[in-house]
């Protein structure tokens, strides 16, 4: 596996070449010949789970079985060099069947569209959209071994299938690293004469690495739904509330460095691109919040970074303080050329004065900003434009941001089933017309969002259709 961390390099340079017959060709031989057909294999299960994380288990090894034997194939010395292109048209004929054994993808249909070499290379581009949580759940030391021992291939090819899907948007070192260290435990200690020992030590030495996989995740699942400037905009929302005492200016630095990191890594394969800069960012933050903020400095007291940044992250809110009145933006500042910045340092303000607020409503509002400075600013007449909109948006906005506000807030503060039992008094007084089945259905929705989206970890595509 080391060498597929080392070939990662070397396909970084790749994006930059034509994409012609010849090139995928040669691309697919130089990795194949460099790894060798197990560890060809091993990346082709977890690029391909990671790709199309909503497959099932043998979607995926149907696709695997074709591509590992048209490499074994087509790469082998002496191939006829049409080979390759032939037998992934092949393949490519095989995907647009309507009874491909392949994932199905509801992009499919537009990329069967096309023809020859367009078709392929819109094929190998689709991409599920990313599991709202992780969904793997490692199985007890004794329930591995068994799997183990009964079939270690199938269990490897299992584990990784269903890791690589669950973590589909953590970057590709980070999985491999993740799996290779996972897969070489379960193989040691389940031959070892004291596996409890053996698996008690190994998991303390992965345990940096599974908390850079699942932190990774995150990160990109975040990057990936929300775009450099949004991310930005989301941890500077996010370090406003855990902190509001902070200004504008100590923190603004911190969201631009973490939306950075999140740039440079999120789909680099540079080995150590992820760990390097994200330890780099947790010393940012520590030096700069821990004389400020108890709490900050409680999480930055460990010697393992990796685990004060995860602390940092699973940091709840501070309770909402007393801050002076602050000016909006006017209507020339928001349309000037550091206009978004008024509209960030704005919301930013209204992050630090209602902590409770969960990331998916604040990601909600940074949209209508952009979307009431792009709609008003090129006008004939900005001002009149902006002044009503934002009046209709204060109409609409505020009594909702009250209701988001206090639903978080009771959901963080109180126990779940008295979080309920209040909610459910709350939704009887505010709807004495409803029928008892209706209300039911309006504390289940209130519920569900409250559960997932209240969190620090809240997942950022599945909450915004939930706002």
């Amino acid at each position: 596996m080391r060498a597929a961390l080392a070939l990662l390099l070397l396909l970084a340079a790749a994006h930059a070449i034509h994409r012609g017959k010849a090139y995928v060709r040669e691309k697919i031989c130089q990795e194949y010949r460099m790894l060798g057909k197990e560890n060809f294999r091993t990346l082709t299960i977890i690029t391909n789970s990671q790709k199309y994380s909503n497959g099932t288990f043998e979607e995926i090894g149907h696709l695997v079985r074709e591509i590992v034997t048209l490499a074994e194939t087509c790469c082998a010395d002496g191939a006829d060099p049409s080979c390759y292109d032939t037998g992934s048209t092949a393949l490519s004929v095989k995907s647009c069947s309507a009874d491909s054994p392949f994932p199905a993808h509801p992009g499919t249909a537009e990329c069967c569209a096309h023809e020859g070499l367009e078709r392929k290379l819109c094929l190998a581009a689709l991409r599920h959209p990313p599991q709202p949580l992780p969904r793997y759940l490692q199985p007890s030391d004794k329930e591995l071994c068994q799997a183990f021992r009964q079939d270690p291939r199938e269990f490897a090819d299992r584990f990784l299938y269903e890791y690589a899907s669950s973590y589909s948007q953590a970057p590709l070192p980070v999985l491999l690293g993740s799996t290779r260290t996972f897969l070489s435990m379960v193989s040691t200690c389940c031959i070892s004469p004291a596996p409890t020992a053996c698996f008690l030590k190994e998991k303390l030495e992965r345990k940096t690495i599974s908390l850079l996989t699942l932190t990774s995740n995150r990160i990109c699942s975040r990057f990936s739904a929300y775009g450099k400037d949004k991310v930005s905009f989301s941890y500077l929302a996010s370090l406003a509330q855990k902190v509001p005492t902070a200004s504008f200016e100590d923190l603004l630095p911190l969201a631009e460095d973490a939306a950075e990191v999140s740039s440079q890594c999120c789909d680099s394969v540079a080995e150590d691109c992820m760990q390097k800069k994200l330890l780099e960012h947790t010393a940012k933050v520590c030096t700069a919040l821990s004389a400020r903020d108890g709490r900050f400095a409680d999480c930055c007291k460990g010697k393992n970074l990796m685990e004060n940044h995860f602390c940092i992250l699973a940091m709840p809110p501070a309770p909402a303080s007393k801050l002076p009145e602050v000016s909006e933006p006017t209507n020339k500042e928001l349309c000037g050329k550091d206009g978004a910045l008024h509209a960030t340092r704005s919301l930013f303000e209204l992050a630090r004065r209602h902590s409770s607020l969960p990331d998916a409503v604040l990601a909600k509002l940074y949209d209508s900003f952009g979307k009431l400075r792009g709609e008003c600013c090129s006008t004939k007449d900005p001002s009149t434009c902006l002044d009503s909109k934002r009046k209709r948006m204060e109409a609409e906005l505020l009594p909702f941001l009250e209701k988001a506000s206090q639903l978080c807030g009771q959901y963080n503060k109180l126990p779940f089933l008295e979080f309920k039992k209040r909610l459910r008094e709350s939704l009887t007084q505010a709807e004495p017309e409803a029928s008892p089945a209706q209300l039911e259905q309006l504390l289940e929705q209130r519920v569900s969002f409250a559960s997932t989206c209240c969190l620090p970890d809240a997942p950022p595509l599945l909450c915004a259709s939930k706002v």
